[in-house]
């Protein structure tokens, strides 16, 4: 049973959703459900042994035909469901809502703020970046993304998805998750069950690093960690204690980025959990 962060049904009825059945026959899509809208994660059911395809990318389906997608924090306004069994086909196009991100613009900076990097550092970067993504490709066919996601961290909020730096005019990384402002060395935990693709604790950028699998592409991220208290290939439950927040990497505090990704598109955490509840 699909879980309640998926608690939008985007459906025949839903005005964001054209569908169009090229046979008419029983419908092949039985649900679909999530937030059609820059950064959110979708869940839905076609028939057993369908084809489903996102855009040009066929998904994978669980053995009782579920799937999930994302659409990335640029994703343009519309994208292409495809369902076929057989020489039944229906299509649906998904209007994606666009939002508005905070973007701060900083000129007068001198140039070395701007792009400091000497190639050392730069092969570090690529390195360390490569891991990242293999990482995050390693993914199972495990169901944990269907489950209700948990806050990983109490504090308060610090930091949003898609917030960006325009420094001297030049437009930097996007910021890809949500922070969690709290002191160091409070606890971290699993938001879903999953395995653990990484565990680094000395990241360029991101500092004690850590990334959880979830399943079928879903992967949740964690940076800037003080301490790792698990190890690759660890399987974790939901709740279960994995980390320590810290400011490690290029951090100017203490606090927990949380990540979701879809394979390598970057999702909105916020979109999975509860309205968060600040640690007073």
């Amino acid at each position: 049973m699909l879980k309640a962060i998926f608690n939008k049904v985007i459906g025949l009825l839903s005005l964001s959703v054209l569908s169009l059945s090229l046979l008419a026959q029983e419908p092949l899509l039985l649900s679909l459900k999530g937030d059609l809208t820059q950064g959110g994660l979708v869940v839905g059911q076609a028939v057993k042994g369908s084809k489903v395809t996102f855009d040009d990318k066929e998904l994978e389906l669980t053995p009782q035909g579920y799937f999930v997608f994302g659409f990335h924090r640029d994703m343009p306004e519309s994208a292409t469901l495809t369902v076929q069994n057989g020489e039944q086909k229906e299509v649906q196009k998904l209007f994606v809502r666009k939002r508005d991100y905070n973007i701060e613009r900083i000129d007068g900076l001198p140039p070395s703020k701007v792009n400091p990097m000497k190639p050392e550092v730069l092969k570090r970067i690529r390195k360390e970046g490569a891991l990242v993504s293999k990482a995050r490709a390693n993914t199972s066919k495990d169901e944990f993304f269907m489950q209700d996601f948990i806050w990983p961290a109490k504090g308060r909020l610090s930091g949003f998805y898609g917030s960006q730096r325009v420094l001297n005019g030049e437009p930097k990384r996007p910021h890809y998750g949500v922070d969690v402002a709290a002191p160091t060395g409070t606890a971290v935990v699993a938001p879903a069950d999953g395995t653990v693709r990484l565990a680094y604790d000395n990241m360029f950028y991101s500092g004690g690093t850590l990334i959880v699998d979830h399943g079928y592409g879903v992967s949740s991220t964690f940076i800037h960690l003080d301490s790792i208290d698990v190890e690759d290939g660890q399987k974790v439950k939901q709740g279960d204690k994995i980390a320590t927040i810290g400011e490690t990497g290029r951090a100017t505090g203490p606090h927990l980025d949380w990540r979701i990704n879809w394979y390598s598109s970057r999702l909105d955490p916020q979109l999975l959990v509860p309205p968060f509840q600040e640690n007073k």
